[in-house]
This record gives C-alpha cells, structure tokens and sequence, in this order.
C-alpha cells in the first residue's frame, strides 16, 4: 500500500541522470522524485555532487545520460528561463540579488519575466498595465510581510544584513510564481536564530502558496526538523533514501556524512 506521500502526483523526477566533467563523473544515475506539496532535502558531504544534481533539474547543465521531468514533461534541452515558465524555479548558494535596487523593485523585477503585457502597452500606459502593476504591487507587499521585510522595502538589496538577504532572494523566487522552489543551502551563514526562523518560514510559505519544495542544507537540525523525505549523496552517487528517522539510523549515511561531523 502506498503511503500518503507516494499517492500525491509527480512534479518534478530525475531519472538516472549522469553528468562527468573532463573524464571526472560528477553525478551517476542519481534518481528521485518530488511530489505535490512535498518538503525534501538533498544531503551530502562536499563534493559529492548534490549543486550539481541542481543544475540539472533546472537546466544549467544537460545531463549526458538520463531524463529531467518538470510537470511529466522532459526539460531536456529547455534554458532556464523556459524551466522557469514551466514553474520550477531556484535560489543559489551564493546569493544573487540586483544589489543597486531597493527591496521592493528586486521583488517587482521577478513577476515581469512572463512579459504580461507587452512592450506597447508599457510605453502607453493602457488600463490592462495598470490592473497588472498594482497586481504586482499588492503581490509585492504580501510577500514583504510573508518574509518579514516590509519594514526593509526602501533598503538597498546590497547594503541588507545577510539573513534578511536571504529573506529578500526567497521572496523574489516567490513572485515568480513558480510552484516547484528548489534552495541551495537556505541557512548558509545564518545564526542559529535565523535557522529557526528559517524552519518556519519555509513550512510557512509551502504551505501558503501550495509549493513543493527541494532543499540543498548542510544544516542537520534544519533539514531534520521540516523534511519529510531526504536524499542522501556521496562521490556522485545516491547512497540512502528515507524519512528523517531512516536516515539518520542509516549506516551508509552515518559512516558518509553524519559520521564525519561526529568525528570532528
């Protein structure tokens, strides 16, 4: 019998994809599936290929061997602007914001890229303009509140704390509206404080905009306090799957990973 998780519909699946750099295999017949409103996690030591296994799914790189489904459609051969539109979209571990724009226009950018009304109407200023801006407007207030940054709105994106720079890179992945979100290392350099509120936050949005979501996080309270279903990697290979409670009984995953902080 299928469990809760295994009965809801596919939204995003690799299978068996492969990548090698120079003769070096990267990532070998990695496979997974997320489901419909699912919270995963992809672990590993460094370097075992897990950025790289992200770049796949959102099409950065194209796997040489293997298939990318985003919505039971393949992606194999799409950029990542047309993954985007097919509703999947990514934050990365080095953070990448229009630094010179405030707040509210870094988030404001990210709802054009569907281009909803054309170059005529924005020179003219028809009335369809104005009911999508103030669309965008009211979408952007919801997602300064969401995240917690209304009080930032005016700031500059390069002169924000670096926690709230991460709140302001998950709120513009937000307004893409895209429903599959995928986060690489989200608590990167977060105090514990910040990883706490990072844990509720996004509980909080998958649940609120109905998302799934795929997290990279060396963070182990992190990714064991809100993922219901982990993967685990090393040297390019997937070594373990499970809940939380499997893998962390897991011996391939204590001697690979867990092991190595446990001897540190």
């Amino acid at each position: 019998m299928l469990n809760h998780s295994e009965q809801r519909k596919s939204v995003l699946e690799a299978e068996n994809i492969t990548l090698s750099f120079g003769g070096l295999v990267a990532v070998d017949r990695f496979s997974m599936v997320l489901r419909e409103g699912e919270l995963a996690g992809l672990i590993g030591p460094n370097g075992a290929g897990k950025t790289t296994v992200f770049n796949m799914l959102s099409a950065i790189y194209r796997p040489q061997s293997g298939d990318v489904r985003v919505m039971d459609h393949s992606i194999l051969g799409l950029k990542p602007h047309q993954v985007l539109r097919r509703g999947l979209v990514r934050t990365f571990q080095n953070i990448r914001l229009f630094k010179d724009l405030t707040v509210e226009k870094n988030i404001q950018v990210a709802f054009h890229h569907a281009n909803p009304y054309g170059f005529a109407a924005a020179l003219v200023h028809t009335d369809h303009y104005f009911d999508i801006e103030k669309h965008y407007a009211e979408r952007t207030e919801e997602l300064m509140n969401v995240l917690e940054l209304g009080h930032r709105r005016g700031a500059l994106a390069g002169a924000l704390p670096y926690g709230d720079q991460k709140k302001l890179e998950i709120a513009r992945a937000l307004a893409t509206g895209a429903k599959i979100l995928l986060l690489d290392e989200p608590a990167a350099g977060m105090n514990p404080q910040e990883s706490l509120w990072l844990m509720r936050m996004i509980e909080k949005v998958r649940d609120q905009f109905k998302l799934s979501v795929l997290l990279i996080e060396h963070d182990m309270k992190v990714v064991m306090g809100i993922c219901e279903k982990i993967y685990v990697m090393d040297h390019g290979v997937r070594i373990a799957e499970g809940t939380p409670q499997q893998i962390q009984k897991d011996p391939r995953v204590i001697e690979a990973y867990l092991g190595m902080r446990n001897k540190k």
